[in-house]
C-alpha cells in the first residue's frame, strides 16, 4: 500500500480530549508501523469570543462549570491523562487563551516544507496542558515555532500583523458548516468520521478495514 491513509483531525489546542485523542491515535499507529499515514490538523475554536490576551484559566473554568465542579473536572482529567502519558497541570496564573494565533501557526506549518505540523501540535498541547504556558502570546508561539525549524522573528512579525487570520477563521467556519460540533473529530481516509478521543482499538479496527478494502480493490 503506497498511498498513505489520510488522517485529518479537527481540534482546538486548549481541548484536553484532543491531546488525549492524539495520544490514543499514536498508540494505534505504533501497532501498525508498516501502514503509511499522513496526519493533518485542522482548526476549531471552543471559545472564539475570548479576548485575544486571554483570561485567567481557573477563573474561566469556574465561570463555565462552577468552582467545585471545575475542581472535580480538572482532577478527573489529571487521572485520565496520566493513563495516556499526559501530565495535566493548571498552575496558578495560567491563561485560558484565545487560540486563533496558535491555529495560524499550525496553518503555516502545514504549508512549510520541512516543518512537521504534527510535532508542532504536540509542542503546543504540552505547552498549554502540561506547563501552563500562554499559547495566546505571540512571543511564546514564536519560541515554540523555533523548536520545529520555523524562523521565530518572521513568525512573530506575521502573528503581530494578523497574517492569514481570515484564512484560518474560514477553515473553522467550514468545519462547523460540515457539521463538526465537538472536538476532536477525526476524518480517516476521506470518508470515515470519528468523534471524540476514541480508544486505540477503535482506530485499529478502522485502519485494518481500510487496509483490507484497499487490498481487495488492488486484487481486482
Amino acid at each position: 500500500m503506497t498511498t498513505p491513509v489520510s488522517i485529518q483531525i479537527v481540534s482546538d489546542v486548549v481541548c484536553p480530549w484532543c491531546f488525549i485523542g492524539k495520544r490514543r491515535l499514536e498508540q494505534a499507529l505504533a501497532q501498525r508501523a508498516d501502514l503509511p499515514v499522513e496526519v493533518t490538523w485542522f482548526p476549531y475554536q471552543l471559545s472564539p469570543d475570548l479576548p485575544r490576551e486571554g483570561v485567567d484559566r481557573r477563573e474561566h473554568y469556574a465561570s463555565i462549570f462552577g468552582e467545585e465542579r471545575a475542581r472535580q473536572i480538572m482532577a478527573r482529567m489529571k487521572d485520565t491523562g496520566a493513563a495516556d502519558g499526559i501530565a495535566f497541570e493548571t498552575p496558578p496564573g495560567a491563561r485560558a487563551p484565545n487560540t486563533l494565533s496558535a491555529h495560524v501557526l499550525l496553518y503555516w506549518a502545514s504549508r512549510s516544507a520541512g516543518v512537521d505540523q504534527n510535532a508542532l501540535m504536540e509542542k503546543l498541547f504540552s505547552a498549554h496542558h502540561e506547563r501552563g504556558e500562554d499559547i495566546g502570546s505571540h512571543h511564546v508561539l514564536a519560541g515554540i515555532a523555533s523548536e520545529v525549524g520555523m524562523n521565530p522573528a518572521e513568525v512573530l512579525k506575521a502573528l503581530q500583523e494578523g497574517t492569514d487570520e481570515d484564512a484560518v477563521r474560514s477553515l473553522i467556519d467550514q468545519a462547523r458548516q460540515a457539521g463538526v460540533q465537538g472536538v476532536p473529530f477525526f476524518i480517516i481516509d476521506g470518508q470515515h468520521g470519528l468523534s471524540g478521543a476514541q480508544p486505540p482499538e477503535t482506530f485499529l479496527q478502522l485502519l485494518d478495514e481500510i487496509r483490507a478494502a484497499r487490498a481487495g480493490t488492488a486484487a481486482h
